[in-house]
């Protein structure tokens, strides 16, 4: 593919990952244009001050509103969709809130693109829409079938949809790294479960996964990367070494491990080497898209708990120390 000429729309694009694949994409890429659209005047102020060469457009808007979807799509190449209510607390109470941002604006994306001939979008998913037991988890697992089927409606156009989903983002807003970070300075951190597990990536080894993803997808794909895991206990270990650990007890809604393809899931899924695909049960897709892709094992699951890779105590640290808080 060739970035210097796409013009991409990045939704959410003041957030921790915009920012990140704002900065990578325009270092190594050189997209004609990119677009952040994203609806807080004051952060899209802020983040003019780093990016504002003539490849930059700033618009304000909100994925709950098609009308404005549509137009700010007009001669777009290229949708990365991270816009997303997020927090599983603020989610949990205000739930009506939630379906209109993460499955109304879904559609709303979908409806936009599919007007306006995008040639591809690619939508952020998360761990927690796979056997979901909260309703942000819920909400993203609509999410994504609608991307998903999204392909059915494209006819003969051109625009193809496809999900990432990966776990935890390393210092990102809202993550447990800045919690504790700021918790070992009054000497206790706070602690849900001692036999919690998650997956993590960095914000750069996300963002270098969607546009590899981008550049591979044939459209109906769920892409999930090949990631780490670590224990709580041994992030605490690596954190805050002295610090005294009080242990709350798990929240609603939070699970002991996370699971990025259940088994349900494996029976279409396939390891391509640095990830593994899921592919749609739908009878537009054509099934030799990923040939030299492997099955996986009847009712493999992939599980922050059963991981085969795992962060020891330095590498953890390692990652800490490096971290630039988003």
């Amino acid at each position: 593919m060739n970035w210097s000429d796409q013009v991409v729309l990045l939704t959410g694009g003041t957030g921790s990952f915009g920012k990140k694949f704002t900065e990578i994409l325009l270092r190594e890429h050189a997209p004609k244009k990119l677009i952040v659209f994203s609806r807080d005047e004051l952060k899209q102020f802020e983040m003019r001050k780093q990016f504002d060469g003539p490849q930059m457009r700033y618009f304000i808007g909100d994925v709950r509103d098609g009308d404005r979807l549509r137009r700010a799509m007009q001669g777009v190449d290229i949708v990365v969709h991270a816009a997303a209510l997020k927090q599983v607390p603020a989610c949990e109470y205000n739930p009506i809130e939630a379906v209109k941002t993460n499955i109304e604006g879904a559609r709303n994306i979908i409806d936009a693109a599919l007007d306006n001939d995008v040639k591809q979008v690619l939508a952020l998913s998360t761990d927690k829409a796979v056997n979901p037991v909260n309703l942000y988890g819920a909400t993203k697992l609509v999410a994504e079938k609608l991307f998903v089927q999204a392909n059915s409606y494209r006819g003969t156009g051109p625009t193809g949809f496809s999900c990432v989903r990966y776990g935890n983002v390393v210092g990102s807003r809202g993550s447990v790294i800045p919690l504790f970070m700021e918790q070992r300075k009054s000497g206790t951190v706070t602690v849900t479960d001692e036999r919690m597990t998650r997956f993590w990536l960095t914000l750069d080894q996300g963002v270098r996964f969607v546009i590899n993803c981008i550049e591979r997808m044939h459209g109906g794909e769920v892409f999930i990367p090949k990631i780490p895991s670590t224990t709580i206990m041994d992030l605490v270990h690596a954190m805050a070494p002295d610090c005294d650990v009080n242990f709350v007890g798990i929240r609603p809604g939070e699970k002991l491990h996370e699971v990025l393809i259940s088994e349900d899931e494996s029976r279409l899924a396939l390891d391509v080497g640095d990830m593994f695909v899921i592919q749609p049960a739908h009878p537009w897709w054509q099934a030799d898209h990923w040939q030299g892709g492997k099955e996986l094992p009847l009712d493999y699951r992939y599980a922050s708990n059963t991981n085969d890779q795992w962060l020891n105590i330095d590498e953890i640290r390692s990652l800490v120390d490096n971290l630039e808080i988003a």
